[in-house]
């Protein structure tokens, strides 16, 4: 039997194209990509517009679903959920979706989503996607669980899209809708650049899943080309560059990357693409025990990014199984924020979120394979 194609892997014009191949008229497109998109269905046969021959004969030559959750994680301490995913050649991704409400400490109103519901407490409330777009990662940063696995190879944009659709309907199901999405799991964003452009253009698709540009973040760990990509592609998503250490030297021991984009490169990018998008930056600096976050590096940051429309979240570290890295003391974080408020930077510490479950990327399906956690989907159904 032929090879199905994967319905997500098409961009709305490959759907339109293969609709046309089938000998159906074009709006049938339409109708599958909102089914898709927009009502979230998972069978072919919810989609109830079309004829039960098309549906039939869809359900021969394509799939819907590539990826299958195995095991998921739910955290005790702040609102958030870890699933592993196994793809179609056994490999293992992850995804989390973490919830804020207008109490929480790192919670930002200005990136909250509209009104959910009819339940007066959810109306501030913002459910985050946090996605994979590679195997594993070739950054190599010494204290991420990703990174300690290497690159085993590049997702497509249908499993990478595949993730927040998942997730948006365990929301659905709870009368819940996905508020933002951040580029921020398994892999380094920019380095599969094809998937991550194509999963954002077809999650900004107004007739479709309609998330809001500028409620997507990507991350990335200081690529400069792919920075500059992301400039001029006109994409108004949020650029998060993830810094670490506000020098070369430190910087090279902890994100060996550095080695081959030093700090200058990464900071001249920045300025291109705040030139080019007028958008605020995000500077990520994840804050480790004795080891980047002393005074004197807090004023190396200020130094470093002072002048520039920016904001810096600082991040205690989640500790991983292959590093003795620790998180930084409350009282090291604080006084570090306290530097660079000093200097008229906007800082923010965030709440250790998930920490419970082991929330740091490339945690739980290192746990799976280690046999540590005992509960998962596939037990559970």
């Amino acid at each position: 039997m032929p090879t199905q194609v994967h319905l997500f892997d098409f961009t709305r014009s490959e759907l339109e194209t293969f609709v046309r191949e089938l000998g159906e008229p074009r709006y049938r497109a339409d109708q599958i990509w909102e089914w898709l998109y927009l009502h979230l269905v998972d069978s072919f046969d919810q989609m109830t517009n079309l004829s039960l021959e098309l549906r039939d004969q869809l359900s021969e030559i394509a799939v819907i679903h590539t990826i299958e959750p195995i095991a998921e994680t739910d955290s005790q301490e702040t609102p958030a959920r870890k699933t592993l995913f196994q793809l179609e050649d056994g490999d293992g991704i992850e995804a989390v979706l973490m919830h804020y409400h207008s109490r929480d400490p790192d919670y930002s109103s200005k990136t909250a989503g509209e009104p959910l519901g009819t339940d007066a407490s959810q109306d501030r409330a913002r459910h985050t996607a946090c996605i994979s777009t590679q195997v594993g990662c070739a950054m190599g940063c010494v204290f991420c669980a990703t990174g300690q696995m290497g690159l085993l190879r590049q997702m497509s944009a249908g499993e990478v899209i595949e993730q927040v659709v998942y997730l948006a309907r365990e929301l659905q199901y709870e009368g819940k809708r996905l508020t933002n999405l951040v580029f921020m799991g398994m892999g380094e964003p920019l380095a599969n650049w094809p998937a991550t452009s194509q999963a954002i253009e077809t999650l900004n698709d107004a007739d479709g899943f309609n998330m809001g540009a500028r409620r997507m973040t990507v991350s990335t760990v200081g690529l400069p080309p792919g920075i500059r990509k992301l400039a001029q592609a006109g994409i108004q998503v949020r650029l998060a560059v993830s810094l670490h250490a506000p020098n070369d030297e430190l910087r090279n021991q902890l994100v060996p990357i550095n080695a081959q984009h030093p700090l200058s490169e990464v900071m001249d990018a920045c300025r291109e693409h705040l030139g080019s998008t007028s958008r605020r930056l995000t500077f990520e600096y994840v804050m480790i025990d004795h080891v980047n976050d002393f005074p004197k590096h807090a004023k190396e940051l200020a130094s470093l990014i002072e002048g520039l429309l920016c904001h810096v979240n600082l991040i205690p570290l989640n500790p991983t199984a292959g590093s003795d890295m620790r998180p930084s003391s409350y009282g090291r974080c604080v006084a570090f924020r306290g530097i660079l408020q000093q200097h008229g930077i906007p800082t923010t510490l965030r709440g250790r979120r998930g920490t419970d479950v082991q929330a740091g990327c490339g945690q739980l399906r290192t746990r799976v394979e280690e046999g540590l956690v005992g509960r998962t989907i596939a037990a559970e159904s």
